[in-house]
């Protein structure tokens, strides 16, 4: 997988995306268990997973990966270009700095866009 159509027509997958989680808490959740309790979450099993997005700003273009984590590990399952203005705004919001980091709310609004697009015309 690797583009938003694959992600659009994976509709089990679009229903199981955390839209909330950040890369800072899902290393609390998955890799720090003795810390879970604190934040009204628990992770019992290697079947726990969870779907979410982040930004990598290691290279020159920032890119948004969508991850699947459990407690084992964490595999990236899509590599999204971000639009050129969208990708200015992020950098300049971080200070263009490099690392890993949760979407903007520029950037989810702009992704949940582009992932629900054909779903408006299946009603």
């Amino acid at each position: 997988m690797n583009a938003i159509a694959d992600i659009r027509n994976n509709f089990e997958l679009v229903n199981d995306i955390d839209w909330e989680m950040t890369p800072e808490e899902a290393v609390t959740l998955y890799l720090e268990w003795g810390n879970n309790w604190s934040h009204g979450k628990m992770i019992r099993s290697k079947q726990d997973i969870s779907h979410y997005f982040v930004v990598n700003t290691w290279e020159d273009e920032p890119w948004i990966y969508l991850i699947r984590r459990n407690s084992e590990e964490a595999v990236e399952l899509a590599c999204i270009p971000i639009p050129a203005a969208l990708a200015n705004s992020f950098l300049e919001s971080v200070g263009h700095h490099k690392g890993v980091y949760g979407l903007s709310r520029e950037l989810r609004e702009w992704l949940e866009e582009e992932i629900t697009a054909d779903f408006s015309t299946l009603n």
